[in-house]
């Protein structure tokens, strides 16, 4: 029996320095040898033109950024349940992923989600790149989707712990 379709889906805005960060991460990702029924998607800041993927895949894993107060480059995985378990607005997305996945669950059930969550300060308007607390985080964010991948193949759940900034 193969595995069943798995959708990783970054979101956040190049423009804005480590808002972008799930972005980032999936162009990071693209580099990786990821199994063949992973799809890897710059969902950018698709809004509700993201809706889809959420009614396509059985399996979602979210990487995003999160203004939390944690130090920048922590990073979270969970997996939240319902739309009530995600931050009402991660970051500055023309609509928050709360709103995103509220309206998904109202189109039907919910795939099974992941939500890979690191910490930024603050975005950097009209910077492109991660600021030297977040990128150097970028690796261990591919590291834990990867991970995280491998555990869904073998038909087990991620460990629910956050996870500190990459040491310098």
């Amino acid at each position: 029996m193969s595995p069943s379709p798995v959708l990783v889906l970054g979101i956040g805005n190049l423009l804005l320095g480590d808002e972008g960060v799930g972005i980032h991460a999936v162009r990071a990702l693209e580099q990786e040898r990821v199994p063949a029924h992973v799809t890897l998607v710059d969902g950018g800041t698709g809004g509700f033109q993201l809706l889809e993927y959420l009614t396509e895949f059985p399996t979602v894993v979210l990487i995003d950024a999160t203004l939390d107060g944690r130090p920048p480059g922590s990073m979270t995985v969970t997996e939240p349940r319902y739309p009530s378990d995600f931050p009402r607005s991660l970051t500055a997305h023309d609509i928050g992923l709360r709103d995103l996945i509220e309206s998904a669950a109202l189109l039907g059930p919910l795939p099974r989600l992941y939500l890979v969550a690191v910490s930024i300060a603050e975005e950097q308007p009209m910077c492109g790149d991660l600021s030297a607390q977040v990128g150097p985080a970028l690796p261990r964010v591919v590291s834990v989707v990867c991970d995280l991948l491998a555990r869904l193949e073998l038909g087990s759940g991620p460990a629910h712990r956050p996870i500190g900034p990459t040491p310098e």
